[in-house]
Parts: structure tokens; sequence; C-alpha cells
């Protein structure tokens, strides 16, 4: 990773933790890592290892001067704790958010016009190594930022970037949302098992199993979903029966497009 001065992240709960366990696996040395975070009780493994810590931003030393500032607070927490490093910002570091609902002009009006911001949706999966981020970046970020922070995010998943920062609030509906759709479909699915007649501990071993295996085919998978549904579809078998009724006009397709405007359209009202 092309980091020309110390990563200051502020935050360091799951979705922090996730990113720098991957960061530090990936290589980034522990001595070139700040963390401001008020749970040291949290970060002992952290601390031991070498990074450094501070209860907030005024424990910060005077002289630091990091390159990259990572926001993972809770957006609900960003808006007070953001001014306290408008003097970083204004020291030549740029800005990574994960802060769902913060749009970069949110960083630009705190932190300066010309602070280069990249805007990041992660998704849960990527405490264990399986998530997915998309970015964004104003026009201050250059191809070195870019490829740095796309590198940190590429730590915990995959990655894909859009010019539209519009695009995020669609994003924050579809994969920002969606392991929780994934997990409602598992109690669906135990939930009918057991309306078909199964125990309820083995419907749910089934529908957890199934999905979790179903998830890791597409992800080593080459080929497309539809092909992989196609695949394991017997013509006139009991799987077509069951596809008739959740491919229907009124099936999955068009109760999930609806979940997801809405989901999209809360976005844009939080932002």
């Amino acid at each position: 990773m092309n980091l020309t001065g110390p990563l200051l992240l502020v935050g360091c709960g799951k979705m922090g933790g996730a990113l720098l366990e991957g960061w530090l696996s990936q290589g980034l040395s522990p001595a070139n890592v700040w963390i401001v975070e008020p749970n040291a009780a949290a970060l002992q493994g952290e601390i031991a290892r070498g990074v450094h810590h501070a209860g907030d931003a005024a424990a910060l030393p005077a002289d630091l001067k990091p390159a990259l500032l990572v926001f993972a607070v809770k957006p609900q927490m960003l808006a007070a704790a953001l001014p306290a490093y408008r003097r970083f910002a204004d020291a030549g570091a740029a800005a990574l958010s994960i802060a769902a609902g913060w749009h970069i002009a949110g960083f630009e009006k705190v932190l300066g016009a010309k602070t280069p911001v990249v805007r990041a949706m992660p998704n849960t999966p990527a405490a264990v190594g399986r998530g997915m981020t998309v970015l964004c970046a104003n026009d201050r970020a250059d191809a070195k930022l870019r490829e740095l922070c796309g590198e940190l995010m590429a730590a915990v998943g995959e990655t894909a970037w859009v010019d539209d920062e519009g695009l995020i609030d669609a994003v924050t509906a579809v994969s920002g949302g969606g392991p929780a759709y994934v997990f409602l479909l598992i109690e669906c699915l135990a939930k009918a098992g057991v309306e078909a007649g199964l125990p309820e501990d083995l419907a749910m071993q089934c529908a957890r199993v199934t999905v979790a295996g179903a998830g890791e085919l597409v992800h080593i998978a080459s080929e497309p979903a539809a092909k992989l549904r196609e695949n394991v579809t017997s013509p006139g078998g009991t799987t077509l029966e069951a596809l008739k009724i959740l491919m229907a006009d009124d099936g999955l397709q068009p109760l999930m497009t609806r979940a997801i405007a809405a989901a999209t359209k809360r976005s844009k009202e939080l932002g």
C-alpha cells in the first residue's frame, strides 16, 4: 500500500476493526496506524501489535501528520466528530469515509473544499473477508489516492467504482442491505420447511447450509447466476414447480424491486 504517511482510523467498531485486521494482514505496518477509539479495552490486541491509540482527537500528538483519514464511526456521530480533524486536512491529509448517508459535499464543507475525499459503501460480510464495497471520489482525488483507497477496501472483499455519487443510494439498498435480505430468505425457507412437515431445527439447518453453500457456489463459479439456477432445475421436476411460483408475475422479482426502491428512497432521504 502506497501510503506517504500515517493512516488515521477514526472509529474501530465492527467495520473499522474488520478493515484494520485486513490491512494488517496485507502488510500495513502497525507502527504506521493511529486509531481514535474511546473503547481502549477492545483494542488491546491491536495495541499490543504496535498500533497507536488515542481516546479522542484531542489526545492525538500535535505533530501528527496523517496522509489519510479513514472515518469508520456511526453516521449519526460524524457531525460532532468531524470538525476536530480539519487541522489534518488543512495539512494535506485526504479522507476516506465508510459512513452511510454522508455525501462527499458534507466532508468538503467541514474539512475544506480542497480536501481529496473518497466515499465508500461496504457491507457486513467484510467481517469475513467477503465484503462488497463501491467507491466514488471528488475531483481532488488523484489516481494514486483512488488506487490506495481501492487497495484498502479490497483487503476485506471485492470493490467497484462509480463516477456518479447518486448511485451510492442504490448500492446501499442492494449490497449494503443485501445481507439482511439473504438472512430473511433463510428464515422464510426454514419456516416453509416447517410448514411442509420438517422439524424446526432440521428446517433451519437445511436452510442455513443450503444458502451458505449456494453462496459459495456462485462465488467460485464462472457462470452467471441464471445458468446456475438452470443447472439445478430439472424439466418437470420439483424445483421447477417452486420456481413457477417464485418467478411468476407477482413473485420474487417484483417484490424485490419494490424493496430495493424503498431502500434507495430512504437512503436518499437520510443523505
